[in-house]
């Protein structure tokens, strides 16, 4: 089955993008409806194309690399400890965010991949000034992560699941967010 122009228009919107795009965004910008983007990347998806449905969008994946949402949850006290088991296995955390019922989706890009990158986030943290964007979800919430093969996406699950941190799913969780 040949890719429709439009098709095309996505992957190329797609491949520009430094963020998910947005299912509404792109319907405005190419003159459909969302249900036809939807149709249109699972016909790319079915074409072979690596397209992530992520909470805020669409984006294609990186070559080389993988990226997945896990829902997590842990007490304040227990950021220092999620944050640096996930960077010990070479992860990269794109950013947070939490989806909160009055306010709703709230977002916060971090790059933390590092140590060092850990430490200076919860040294902000702890400096009182601010609190973690999960402490207005009773510590429930999400984050997108990048690492260099499934491999390591499926160690870093294991790890995140071994230590209490994976959160259960609702019906309501987007398609594709790793949890309990």
């Amino acid at each position: 089955m040949p890719l429709t122009d439009r098709q095309k228009k996505i992957i190329s919107i797609l491949r520009v993008s430094q963020e998910p795009v947005s299912g509404s965004e792109m319907s405005k910008r190419l003159g459909v409806s969302r249900q036809i983007i939807v149709q249109d990347i699972r016909g790319l998806k079915n074409e072979g194309y690596d397209i992530l449905s992520t909470p805020r969008g669409y984006a294609l994946s990186t070559p080389g690399s993988i990226t997945a949402v896990f829902k997590v949850w842990h007490k304040e006290k227990d950021t220092k400890k999620e944050l640096n088991l996930m960077v010990d296995l070479g992860a990269r955390v794109v950013d947070v965010f939490i989806y909160h019922r009055v306010y709703g989706e709230m977002h916060a890009k971090l790059e933390i991949q590092s140590r060092k990158d850990v430490d200076d986030f919860c040294r902000n943290i702890e400096s009182g000034m601010s609190a973690p964007l999960s402490s207005a979800t009773a510590g429930y919430h999400y984050h997108t992560i990048v690492t260099k093969d499934q491999e390591t996406m499926d160690m870093l699950e294991n790890t995140l699941r071994e230590h209490g941190f994976l959160a259960e799913l609702t019906e309501h969780e987007p398609e594709g967010v790793i949890g309990k």
